[in-house]
């Protein structure tokens, strides 16, 4: 009994010994996850607070020539200024945020812990920081600062005296980012229902949480193969033996 307690012990200091690098590992990951995530959370916020501290709603200006303009402007929907549904709409949309941001927790964790691509991860966390990032509009925005009117072009002031503009879940996202690189064009007539209406790229005004977004989605979608390929080796790996089998011998 001594001799095999000893044995057990031996295994198990063994096992804890080769488990230290992938602890480590796992530990760098999680690391460049919070670094990349602070990151766009830091200069997402900050441009937001600056814009909406010192410009007035509907406020532009050229940045590089005429493609690249800062162009403030709110929103209460989605990415790229989309809209959904009102007042019910808006809190139903903050609180998908929140619920997504949360699951988006375990999944990050779940990725890392997994050994998922390192590419994989990085756009994962972009997406993560992304969502996070106009989450924090949607819910304390409306609390922090007053209401920018586009009619009386108002400067927004952080804390009023008199309370934000509205309540919690209510915070409007900000925008600002505008790359009209080509304008004063026109579909082309035979195009349906917009024919020769007139035609601007790139026409959304978005923010840095929303570049964050797309390009995790768009590096994932282009490297997709590469990001799964792993698992999917992981997923047809078989196990060869030189066992012979039969009826009474199975492999698992």
């Amino acid at each position: 009994m001594p001799f095999a307690k000893l044995f057990t012990r031996s295994r198990t200091c063994n096992a804890q010994i080769l488990s230290l690098p992938t602890i480590k590992t796992l530990a760098v990951k999680a690391r460049q996850v919070i670094f990349i995530i602070l990151l766009v959370i830091f200069a997402d916020q900050a441009l937001k607070f600056y814009i909406k501290l010192h410009y007035f709603a509907g406020e532009e200006h050229k940045i590089l020539g005429n493609w690249f303009r800062l162009h403030f402007v709110e929103n209460e929907g989605m990415a790229w200024g989309w809209k959904f549904g009102g007042g019910f709409g808006k809190i139903a949309l903050t609180l998908f945020r929140l619920v997504a941001v949360i699951w988006g927790s375990f999944l990050l964790k779940d990725f890392i812990r997994k050994h998922y691509h390192r590419g994989f991860i990085v756009c994962a966390a972009l997406i993560y920081a992304g969502a996070l990032g106009n989450l924090i509009d949607s819910l304390v925005y409306g609390l922090l600062f007053e209401q920018s009117n586009p009619f009386s072009l108002n400067i927004a002031r952080f804390l009023p005296p008199g309370g934000g503009y509205a309540g919690l879940l209510h915070g409007k996202v900000v925008d600002m980012l505008y790359f009209p690189v080509i304008t004063n064009a026109h579909y082309p007539s035979w195009v349906p229902f917009v024919g020769g209406d007139d035609f601007e790229f790139f026409r959304p005004v978005f923010n840095i949480a929303d570049a964050s977004i797309s390009t995790g989605v768009i590096i994932i979608l282009i490297f997709q193969n590469r990001f799964f390929k792993k698992q999917l080796e992981e997923e047809h790996h078989t196990i060869e033996t030189d066992t012979l089998v039969n009826d009474k011998n199975q492999i698992f």
